[in-house]
């Protein structure tokens, strides 16, 4: 069995918190999501990771769910519930390599001495200095490389407004 655990989501809709902890020593496969814009305006991965984290530590006790488990939910288990982990979701000979490098020279994660706790508790969205996606550069210095950030939130402000004009909104 595999499960979705999108805890900002639930949060957002007072949905309840999941008893992953429980699921997980079940032998359920958990992963990490951040479901839709609509149920989660953040759709960042690093708050997922602390907000699961957290949730299972006040559902339960500190450390009932690992920062290293956490990493592994979003990684490894995304890729298992995608049915992709053939393919995806760890560092290995013959797969794709999909990495981010996360800037630690930042007060907020630094000294760290765990990199585990450190990705889990203090690093943000915004720390990621590189993101590579099947061996290819998308984000070089905080900054996308094929694609221009104010042309993007340009089109989404005109898409929004497109919507809501549909809906009756504005």
């Amino acid at each position: 069995m595999k499960v979705l655990h999108c805890p900002g989501s639930n949060l957002k809709l007072g949905s309840g918190v999941a008893p992953v902890a429980a699921m997980r020593a079940r032998g359920i496969t958990v992963s990490l999501g951040a479901d839709g814009a609509a149920c989660n305006n953040r759709l960042d991965m690093f708050e997922e990771m602390r907000l699961a984290a957290v949730l299972q530590a006040m559902r339960q006790e500190p450390g009932v769910l690992a920062a290293r488990e956490v990493v592994w939910m979003a990684t490894r288990a995304g890729a298992r519930t995608l049915a992709l982990d053939d393919q995806i979701g760890s560092l290995e000979v013959g797969k794709k390599a999909d990495v981010i490098v996360v800037d630690r020279d930042r007060p907020h994660p630094a000294p760290g001495p765990d990199p585990y706790s450190t990705l889990v508790y203090a690093a943000r969205g915004s720390d990621v200095r590189a993101t590579i996606v099947d061996g290819a550069l998308l984000v070089d210095d905080f900054a996308p490389v094929e694609v221009d950030r104010a042309e993007i939130a340009a089109e989404a402000r005109r898409a929004a407004q497109q919507l809501a004009a549909r809906a009756g909104v504005v």
